[in-house]
C-alpha cells in the first residue's frame, strides 16, 4: 500500500511538477482534485478494513489499524526517497491529507505521530498476546480524541489561517464562484508550523498511552496475585 501511494505521487509530481514539487501548488482540475479526495477516502477505507479482518476483537482490531496506518505513512516516504530523492530533509513541508481540510507541515512531524501509533498496537497486541483483556475507558479515550484533535489543528492550522485571510468560513461553504476561492487556495506557501500546539497534543496522546499501559499493567499484576 506504500508503494502504491507513492507511485500514485510519483505520477502526479512528474505530471504537474517538472521541475520538483514545491508551493505554491500547481493549478489542478476539479475533477482530478475530487479523485483524490476519494482516494484518500478509499486509502482510509482499507486500512481500517485491515483491522476489521484482523480480529473480531475491537482493541485487536484497533491495534492492526494503527498499526498498518503507521507503517504505511513511514514506508510511503521511505519509497519516495528512495526513488526520487524526496524529501530533501526531516523539516521539508509537504501536504499531508485533505480530509477534511489540507494538512501540511514538516515531513518529520507525521513520523512522529507513526512512531507513536506502532507505539500504541505493540503494548495493545503485548497485553492482548499474554491473554489480558483490554478496554479502553472514557476517561482515556478522551484524552486519545482530544490529544488527536489537538494535532489535526496543528496541521490544519497554517493553510486554515491563509484561508480566512481572504474569506470566513461562511463564505468558504456559501459563495457561487468557488473557481475563485480554488484559485486563491492554491497559491497557499507554507509560512510557519506551530510546534507547540503539536507538542501539545503529542504529549497529551503519548501520556494517556503510557496511563494505559501502566493500568493494564499493573491490574493483570493484581489479578495475577489473586489466582496465586
Amino acid at each position: 500500500m506504500a508503494f502504491l501511494e507513492t507511485s500514485v505521487v510519483i505520477y502526479l509530481r512528474e505530471l504537474m511538477y517538472p521541475e520538483g514539487f514545491k508551493f505554491p501548488l500547481a493549478p489542478i482540475h476539479p475533477d482530478l482534485a475530487l479523485t483524490e479526495l476519494i482516494r484518500e477516502a478509499a486509502t482510509l477505507v482499507m486500512l481500517i478494513m485491515i483491522g476489521v479482518l484482523a480480529s473480531k476483537r475491537f482493541a485487536e482490531g484497533f491495534a492492526w489499524f494503527l498499526y498498518s496506518f503507521a507503517v504505511w505513512d513511514i514506508f510511503y516516504y521511505v519509497f519516495l526517497k528512495v526513488m526520487i530523492g524526496w524529501p530533501e530533509s526531516f523539516l521539508t513541508w509537504d501536504i499531508l491529507f485533505l480530509i477534511p481540510a489540507t494538512w501540511t507541515g514538516p515531513v518529520l512531524t507525521p513520523l512522529l505521530v507513526s512512531i507513536m501509533m506502532i507505539y500504541f498496537a505493540i503494548i495493545l497486541l503485548n497485553f492482548i498476546d499474554k491473554g489480558m483483556t483490554i478496554s479502553i475507558r472514557p476517561v482515556e479515550w478522551s484524552g486519545l480524541l482530544g490529544g488527536s484533535l489537538v494535532l489535526i489543528v496543528a496541521f490544519t492550522a497554517d493553510y486554515s489561517t491563509y484561508i480566512l485571510r481572504e474569506f470566513n468560513f461562511w463564505e468558504i461553504f456559501t459563495m457561487p464562484d468557488k473557481d475563485y476561492l480554488f484559485d486563491y487556495a492554491v497559491k497557499y506557501i507554507p509560512e510557519k508550523f506551530p510546534w507547540f500546539i503539536f507538542s501539545s497534543g503529542y504529549a497529551i496522546v503519548l501520556t494517556t498511552i503510557i496511563y494505559i499501559w501502566r493500568r493494564v499493567k499493573k491490574g493483570n499484576q493484581i489479578t495475577d496475585m489473586k489466582l496465586r
